[in-house]
């Protein structure tokens, strides 16, 4: 399924055994910006066998960015694919093989990696001999006799009243040549008495309706005997059956998905990350989007946003402090010339950060226009690979999900991002008397690696000087 970042771009694949226009050549993996390592296949448009014309899209595949589609260098037919659905490929591995019909391609397969079929080959195996049928194992059941019983009558009569079936002591009797004596028939009757419950009927139901083992009770009753009493005691001291637990429900982690959690997951485990937290009072800005409102909307058709206020504010103290816009890559500081801003953009299957550049230069309304543009295109599922890439410094806010403060993750390689909070309503004391104004809390998180303690509190301290003095974003 594509995610909503989907993107109908076309990325040139590298090729290779491309001598002549109608041989067989593996197509792979292309590289789509500076970061990229990998993709993930999130869908085949094409299988094996179908016919392709030259730039038509072949497969969907995931990069840390964006979705992106990888076309046909040529037309031909796919002989073969490489990778199924979900497959995690490095950049300029091999996808698929595209030819004419017919062509052999075992050199190419061979040359990626590729191992063929081969055909097993049956092996004669020699018959094993039939093993030797085991004695049966002994019976544990009783057995009945059924010959002859051998017992004297006054045993009969006892086995009659006891109700002990004589077959049962047939091989046990103890009287001359065998026979069953009385003795016999009392002995056998007392020991089964011993193993035999005695419950009453009532207690016997109230022992199925609880799960009860009447063998497992001791009875209170006359002579050992279960009673009504004893179920219910022993009832009371099972406890009940936990409930089945509710089924849960597994989301594979998947697509932009997991995307976004291999990179929060590296940002936090790579970065030594610290957390500046500073109030603003957004009075003077509040004001000024009031008086300047309706004259951007009038003449831009755009509306100003706090969000557009912030970005220009952050991309103003950059300017002063540009050991904040760099990149940390291979043990080395790299400092950008260029001020190129991202700004966090949910989307249903997580986030975005399309990138504003040049954004110091650039005046409000332009800052307004183009960031709503980008934020449409993220919704819409239309990024660009250029609107995600070269970002230096990155804005975030959750302001307008009533946040009041957070401690956002660095985006890597940047160094550093910014947290905002909503403008809610504080009581301050000016001159001894109470007084209501707006406030909003900003949280810079940096890689301390790149930049230290004093020089962040700088540079969040002077983008609160800019939200505070709003008249020289104009300028």
């Amino acid at each position: 399924m594509k995610t909503s970042v989907q993107l109908c771009q076309r990325a040139w694949p590298l090729n290779t055994a491309r001598s002549k226009p109608n041989m067989a050549e593996i197509v792979r993996m292309p590289i789509m910006g500076e970061t990229m390592k990998e993709g993930t296949i999130t869908r085949w448009l094409k299988k094996e066998g179908d016919k392709v014309e030259r730039d038509e899209p072949v497969l969907e595949v995931m990069t840390d960015k964006v979705n992106m589609e990888v076309e046909a260098p040529k037309s031909g037919t796919i002989l073969k694919i490489l990778h199924p659905v979900d497959a995690i490929v490095p950049v300029q591995a091999p996808l698929f093989i595209i030819g004419e019909p017919n062509e052999d391609i075992s050199q190419l397969l061979a040359t990626a990696g590729v191992q063929q079929p081969s055909e097993a080959k049956e092996t004669p195996t020699e018959a094993a001999p039939s093993p030797t049928a085991a004695p049966p194992a002994p019976s544990t059941e009783q057995t009945v006799f059924t010959g002859e019983i051998k017992a004297s009558p006054r045993a009969r009569k006892v086995a009659s009243e006891l109700g002990v079936d004589l077959s049962l002591l047939a091989e046990s009797g103890t009287g001359p040549e065998g026979r069953i004596i009385e003795r016999d028939v009392r002995a056998f009757a007392a020991r089964t008495a011993q193993q035999k419950v005695r419950i009453s009927p009532l207690a016997q139901r109230l022992a199925e309706e609880h799960g009860i083992r009447p063998e497992e009770l001791i009875g209170t009753g006359p002579g050992g005997k279960v009673t009504r009493e004893d179920v219910l005691r022993a009832a009371q001291a099972v406890p009940e059956a936990p409930s089945a637990p509710a089924e849960v429900q597994r989301i594979p982690l998947s697509g932009l998905r997991k995307m976004v959690a291999d990179n929060v997951a590296k940002s936090f485990r790579t970065a030594p990350h610290v957390n500046l937290t500073m109030e603003v009072e957004m009075a003077e800005a509040v004001k000024l989007r009031e008086q300047i409102l309706e004259d951007l909307e009038r003449r831009y058709n755009v509306r100003l946003s706090y969000t557009d206020m912030i970005v220009k504010a952050a991309a103003l103290a950059l300017r002063d402090h540009p050991n904040l816009n760099c990149s940390v890559e291979n043990d080395a500081l790299i400092l950008h010339p260029e001020i190129n801003v991202g700004v966090a953009v949910a989307v249903p299957d997580g986030l975005v950060v399309p990138v504003l550049r040049n954004a110091d230069r650039k005046p409000l309304h332009e800052i307004s226009l183009e960031l709503k543009q980008l934020a449409s295109k993220a919704r819409e599922g239309r990024l660009s690979p250029q609107d995600l890439s070269g970002g230096t410094f990155t804005v975030t806010n959750l302001g307008p999900y009533g946040v009041d403060s957070f401690t956002p993750i660095i985006n890597p390689p940047q160094c550093a991002i910014l947290g905002v909070g909503r403008i809610a309503e504080k009581v301050v004391l000016r001159e001894g008397k109470p007084e209501t104004v707006p406030v909003m809390n900003l949280c810079l998180s940096f890689d301390h690696r790149a930049v230290d303690g004093a020089p962040a509190a700088e540079f969040l301290r002077d983008v609160k000087s800019y939200l505070e003095r709003p008249y020289r974003l104009l300028v």
